[in-house]
């Protein structure tokens, strides 16, 4: 079955790619393989990072925007407390905000969110006829749905999961999302979010399965569902080649490569 792409949109987007120093190795591959495979006008990639002289001279070198994180939301990574004695997911849900905020960075009608960790190896396409085509997969973690229905006040519609790495956001349902958990909660749409999550709880939020499911449940028609077929690698760099993404191009769309601690870093436990 041939590859290459069959179709091309002509709806605008934007990238989004929130990103630590970590990512480094990875980031770079992600942009390029963005830039080849999204089949759609390109206005801007958005770099979300801390300010570091490295992320700064990529940025510059790949001419993407930056953005220091720390000016996104009224609150920072600090402020967010969310770990146990074995492990700190504090980064890893700021990330997911930072996402949540793209409506605020994009001037696109629509801007797509990628992990900096995965690489598309296969065209993509997220507008067709009017509907967005949202990638998905058959298993997800329950304390997802679990937050989602204390979030929004309804259980998830979808049967499949909406965690694929990377998503096309639409800033209009982005900011009507906001608004309903805020109406719903009476607080603002982050804090209403950390409040309804088991923080007890290891991956207790999804943004892409909240935004998912929020979009399923208002607007079902406007959806067409494909399978993600995503692979994750523990792969370094130097084992990366060309010919090996052509290969798995024939049976994938995406690989990520889980080599990074930054977001999802262990806590040490040191004996008394």
């Amino acid at each position: 079955m041939s590859i290459k792409a069959k179709s091309y949109s002509t709806t605008p987007i934007d990238v989004l790619i929130p990103a630590i120093e970590k990512d480094l190795g990875t980031l770079p591959l992600v942009i390029d393989s963005v830039r080849k495979y999204v089949k759609h006008p390109i206005n801007e990639i958005i770099i979300v990072a801390p300010r570091k002289p490295r992320i700064l001279e990529l940025c510059r070198k790949k001419r993407c925007r930056f953005v220091h994180e720390d000016t996104v939301l009224p609150i920072t990574k600090k402020n967010i407390n969310y770990q146990s004695k074995t492990w700190d997911l504090s980064g890893w849900l700021y990330q997911q905000l930072l996402k949540l905020s793209g409506d605020t960075l994009s001037a696109s009608k629509h801007y797509l969110v990628i992990d900096a960790d995965t690489m598309l190896i296969r065209p993509h396409v997220f507008k067709v006829g009017g509907k967005t085509v949202f990638y998905c997969r058959k298993w997800s973690q329950n304390e997802y749905f679990k937050t989602y229905k204390k979030l929004m006040g309804k259980s998830r519609k979808s049967r499949l999961s909406f965690v694929t790495h990377y998503m096309l956001f639409e800033r209009s349902k982005v900011k009507q999302l906001k608004q309903v958990i805020e109406s719903k909660h009476n607080r603002s749409w982050y804090s209403a979010i950390m409040r309804s999550m088991n923080k007890s709880k290891r991956f207790a939020f999804s943004e892409f399965e909240t935004y998912g499911n929020f979009i399923h449940s208002t607007t079902p028609d406007k959806l067409i569902l494909k399978p993600a077929m995503n692979r994750s690698f523990n792969w370094s760099l130097n084992q990366i080649s060309q010919s090996k993404l052509t290969s798995l191009a024939k049976k994938y769309r995406s690989i990520s490569l889980h080599k990074r601690k930054g977001y999802r870093k262990s806590v040490k436990v040191v004996p008394k």
